[in-house]
């Protein structure tokens, strides 16, 4: 009787003695599992911070400069665009006194249509080369031999143009705007009374005269 209960004792403690050792074991493999992970993890961690270079002084006195090849953002305007892509055949050329207007070709052979419109519909930039290139651009071509027989049939097109940089909110903005109507005028001529109805509206007409005091005091 006392065998048989030492024997069943022995049996009840292998199984016990079995289950700890499977569970001491699964325990040691999720373990193991967990340290192989993290040492993964900070091998991972460790490659990608060694690819970040560190920033070097000359990095601020040499800034890197645009990649032709990457993909560049878009141009704010259309003007903009159309200057970019090269569709304005002039280029400022920076002097040591003042900038002046390089063209492709003589502006006398140039088509004012849309060239001048184009060039109109730029008085409204307020970014550097944009604004220059539009005001001496759009003064030159008026200058050229044959300019009036040339502007007139673009009178139409040309006032909304103008109408919209007398009306901007920016100073500079009008007093280009105004500059280049004075130019217009003085090229065409009467032929421009015809369209004056549609350049001084009501609205535009309060907000040209609220301007001009402030233009006045400025370039006096």
């Amino acid at each position: 009787m006392q065998k048989s209960e030492s024997h069943g004792s022995l049996q009840m403690r292998n199984r016990v003695t079995g289950t700890c050792e499977k569970r001491t074991s699964s325990g040691s493999q999720v373990k193991h599992r967990s340290v192989i992970h993290q040492n993964k993890s900070s091998s991972t961690n460790s490659t990608n911070f060694a690819k970040k270079p560190h920033p070097r002084p000359s990095d601020k006195l040499n800034p890197k400069t645009i990649d032709p090849f990457s993909d560049q953002p878009r141009a704010s305007s259309a003007f903009a665009a159309i200057y970019s892509k090269g569709g304005i055949p002039c280029r400022l050329v920076h002097g040591s006194v003042k900038h002046r207007l390089q063209w492709d070709c003589l502006p006398e052979t140039l088509p004012f249509d849309p060239l001048l419109i184009t060039l109109a519909e730029g008085l409204r930039e307020t970014k550097h080369p944009y604004t220059f290139v539009s005001r001496e651009g759009f003064k030159e071509l008026l200058l050229v031999q044959g300019a009036t027989e040339k502007a007139v049939p673009l009178l139409p097109r040309l006032i909304p143009v103008l109408k919209a940089a007398l009306t901007h909110s920016d100073g500079e903005v009008f007093e280009r705007g105004l500059n280049a109507l004075v130019q217009l005028s003085s090229v065409v001529g009467p032929s421009l009374n015809d369209h004056l109805k549609h350049l001084l509206t009501s609205g535009s007409l309060m907000i040209i005269k609220a301007k001009i005091p402030t233009y006045c005091s400025i370039s006096s």
